[in-house]
């Protein structure tokens, strides 16, 4: 393993920030992201963003590249110029892994004959009320069950018929992925706090500077 995200899970001090802010970061991209109570499309955007900013904290400004063109699916930033996935999951199983985004059937076609894993990911499962983490998944440990499993039955496609959200990770791969040895993880007790925070504060704090 030579991604420099190993560095996160063997940093006490980061790991033991991670378990404490990580709920409360998130809890705060839910409000920013809901409306009348129901959570909108953009969630995943915001938790990327906290988990950029984390590594940005971590690594340095200098050493985070953002700037990915959008021919690149799978990567989400560089980290050293490094390629890195950044994948967000809710709730008690994990499954549901999005590899692309796509309403576009035969798109999902041709994603699934052209796939392979290109880069480290790191995955963050959000369980309010229970236990989940953040895990880095190595790209070498991807690429050994998709050898193993075979395209079909380690990517999901969309149902014919259905209103498609995307092409996903099966929960069979996801499953022997986080449980192999060499991924490393943080758990997580995913407790809310009582905020009296607005999703327009820091809007309004920006407004009022001179």
């Amino acid at each position: 393993m030579s991604s420099q995200l190993i560095e996160i899970f063997k940093d006490n001090e980061l790991v033991n920030k991670i378990k404490k802010r990580l709920p409360y970061l998130f809890q705060l991209a839910e409000l920013e992201a809901s409306r009348a109570g129901k959570i909108g499309m953009e969630i995943g955007s915001v938790r990327e963003r906290i988990l950029v900013a984390l590594l940005i904290y971590k690594f340095g400004e200098q050493n985070v590249d953002t700037n990915i063109p959008i021919t690149k699916p799978e990567t989400d930033l560089k980290l050293f110029n490094q390629p890195i996935s950044i994948k967000t999951i809710s709730g008690k199983n994990l499954g549901g892994i999005k590899l692309i985004w796509t309403v576009d059937a035969q798109k999902a076609k041709e994603f699934l004959e052209k796939y392979y894993p290109s880069c480290d990911m790191l995955l963050v499962q959000v369980n309010w009320n229970g236990i989940g983490g953040l895990y880095y998944i190595p790209l070498e440990v991807q690429v050994k069950y998709f050898k193993k499993l075979r395209k079909n039955s380690y990517i999901k496609l969309p149902k014919a018929g259905t209103n498609p959200r995307g092409v996903e990770i099966t929960k069979e791969a996801l499953s022997l992925l986080i449980n192999d040895r060499n991924v490393k993880s943080i758990l997580v007790q995913w407790n809310r706090v009582e905020t009296n925070t607005s999703s327009y504060k820091r809007w309004v704090d920006l407004w009022m500077e001179d």
